[in-house]
């Protein structure tokens, strides 16, 4: 087991990942409360401010690719995606599945394990197929999980149509992802449950928009703690710049991915002053309790003055986290 006071200066990651430094913050001078603790996908937070013991289920990156005939015009923009994740192996076992075994089998678990929610924190689709929408939303109700949605930067993306990133996730969020969202602003939500805050905010163009940072200051001012899902991770140091969302060298001139996935690329001048100031906030406010993310395919744990911040593997391999919280 390893369990950190997060108060202490580390950074360090899961499993056989590198170990990492960090950086402080002299502008926090507020401590954080509780602690948390890991094995493997199992994580613990304790905090003196739950009122009762709850869990929930963590996944992303499950790319789900299952389409019918209301895909047919948009194959020329799914065809790459659509046989990207196909046959996998699964993380524990090495056997060979598929996204939708992962997806029905984190389902399973839930249910099995009557967690508080399931979160669905982005990239579950590999594009914005309704038959994969459908069959997704069939099961979950049937299941009848608590759960909350927010997307990836796949989950919208019908690879080389031309329009900005953030028309483009409006456009289909609108048209196919909708239901997802359960009547909820698709850009960020919030759920209390237990004297905890758990904020999904859509990060999925990489970038953070003024009316976000404004949602997250407003959950902040209640002053209850608070745990942030996102699809990509926040910057931290020594990290690639695949932790993009703050990361100082997410630019044009270190977007490599472009031309493959057919899409704008990233603005030259780099993230936006709101960006910015989102991830200051978030490491700067001593009642966030955590952050998990998905995005990278790989798990990771990062804690930045005082804050974890977990990566889970993909679900297309059947990876999830599993998070328990606990009274201190």
């Amino acid at each position: 087991m390893l369990r950190r006071n997060w108060i202490l200066s580390t950074a360090g990651s899961l499993l056989s990942a590198p170990f990492t430094g960090w950086e402080s913050s002299v502008k926090n001078k507020k401590s954080r409360q509780g602690s948390f603790a890991i094995d493997g996908n199992h994580i613990r937070f304790f905090h003196p401010s739950i009122n009762k013991k709850f869990s929930i289920l963590m996944i992303a990156d499950t790319h789900l690719f299952r389409d019918d005939e209301r895909g047919a015009p948009y194959l020329s923009y799914s065809a790459r995606m659509a046989k990207a994740y196909n046959h996998t192996k699964h993380f524990k076992t090495g056997l060979a599945t598929n996204p939708e075994n992962c997806f029905q089998e984190s389902i399973q678990m839930a249910t099995e394990k009557k967690v508080d929610l399931l979160a669905l924190v982005g990239d579950l689709f590999s594009f914005p197929s309704p038959a994969a929408v459908d069959w997704v939303e069939e099961i979950l109700k049937k299941s009848g999980l608590n759960y909350v949605y927010t997307a990836g930067n796949h989950d919208w993306h019908y690879e080389g149509m031309q329009d900005s990133l953030q028309n483009l996730r409006a456009t289909w969020t609108q048209k196919h992802l909708l239901p997802m969202y359960q009547q909820e602003h698709p850009l960020m939500s919030v759920r209390e449950i237990n004297g905890v805050k758990l904020v999904a905010i859509d990060n999925s163009t990489y970038q953070i928009l003024p009316e976000q940072l404004e949602f997250l200051q407003l959950q902040l001012a209640s002053g209850m703690p608070l745990l942030l899902l996102l699809h990509i991770p926040l910057f931290a140091p020594d990290r690639p710049v695949s932790f993009g969302c703050g990361h100082p060298l997410w630019n044009a001139a270190s977007d490599k991915n472009a031309a493959l996935e057919r899409r704008e690329s990233w603005p030259a001048q780099g993230h936006t002053a709101t960006t910015m100031a989102f991830h200051q906030l978030v490491f700067g406010s001593p009642q966030v309790m955590g952050i998990l993310a998905g995005h990278i395919h790989a798990p990771s744990l990062d804690v930045v003055n005082g804050l974890p911040q977990f990566v889970t593997e993909a679900n297309a391999v059947g990876g999830f986290l599993e998070v328990d919280f606990l009274p201190s």
